[in-house]
């Protein structure tokens, strides 16, 4: 069929069209980056059940967030994030950005919150940190949790949290404030993010600092107290692998605290790695020590059999 005086014939503009209509129906997950391609995808991947109630103590309803996958078969590893702020400042919600690693590695994800100083002094947040642990093995079906892989962390005071909540036994009584009849599962591994290991150092110490001395109030056995909430009274043999990442240059809460707590786990025979960031401040890293971090959280996990999800 010849083509007008103007234009091409009109088999050419047919095939034209076939050819742009078979482009645009390729998938547009191929024109997208691997890291857009999971952002396009998350909401597939994850469902939210927000600001549930898993402790109410002090006229306070201590919330959490969870992040759990959506169709999976089998109950899945999860991180439990506390976050920073001495224990009388900072909110779950300001950690948002920082669960997005754990997401995309396909984890469950609960984000915690806990009574701070206005609510209730010491040792209220370690309390509700060994509740939510109770919380979450009371619910492990509702958001397929495996209760054999459950990892905590967190940052300054959620990274003293991750700890706490990893390494108290039950006979410190601790866990007393929980509703459920679930027991604490034992955690699979602590990854601490330059948090404090001697609190006593923060309250009273040398390296004291006014919002964790607002914990405290005006207990008067303030010492007792800051032993029994210190991740260094616990150490002892057989205990949860720890990995903690500190900068040396924290002068929030010093270095020495992970080097502390990195020298009694390894003579008590924990398994144990101590991740220094040279010139690092009390976080605040850069992308490429961030990247760097992460690598080796993977590496830690997979070394102790908690790989990335299924």
């Amino acid at each position: 069929m010849p083509g007008g005086p103007e234009g091409p014939p009109l088999r050419v503009l047919l095939a034209c069209g076939v050819i742009a209509a078979a482009a645009l129906a390729q998938p547009v997950a191929a024109q997208l980056s691997p890291a857009a391609t999971w952002a396009a995808q998350a909401a597939n991947s994850y469902q939210i059940a927000p600001n549930v109630t898993y402790l109410t103590a002090s006229g306070f309803e201590s919330k959490m967030d969870v992040y759990y996958r959506r169709g999976a078969a089998t109950p899945q590893p999860t991180i439990v994030y506390f976050h920073g702020g001495f224990w009388a400042a900072g909110a779950k919600e300001g950690a948002l950005m920082t669960l997005l690693p754990w997401l995309e590695m396909g984890w469950n994800v609960v984000n915690v919150e806990y009574r701070l100083a206005r609510h209730a002094s010491a040792p209220a947040a370690v309390e509700d940190g060994l509740c939510a642990l109770r919380f979450l093995v009371a619910q492990q079906k509702t958001y397929g949790i495996d209760v054999a892989r459950i990892v905590t962390t967190g940052e300054s005071a959620g990274g003293h949290l991750s700890l706490t909540s990893a390494m108290i036994p039950e006979s410190a009584g601790l866990d007393r404030q929980c509703a459920q009849a679930s027991a604490v599962p034992k955690v699979a591994a602590a990854i601490n993010w330059f948090g404090v290991t001697d609190v006593y150092d923060v309250i009273e110490g040398p390296n004291r600092a006014n919002a964790a001395m607002t914990w405290f109030g005006s207990l008067p056995n303030r010492k007792e107290i800051a032993e029994r909430v210190s991740p260094l009274t616990y150490v002892r043999a057989g205990q949860t692998p720890v990995l903690t990442i500190h900068g040396d240059a924290d002068r929030v809460v010093p270095y020495q605290h992970a080097v502390r707590l990195h020298d009694a786990l390894a003579k008590a025979g924990v398994p144990n790695h101590l991740l220094t960031i040279p010139g690092g401040g009390h976080g605040n890293f850069t992308p490429d020590q961030r990247v760097m971090i992460f690598s080796t959280i993977r590496d830690f996990l997979a070394k102790h059999g908690l790989g990335s999800a299924k």
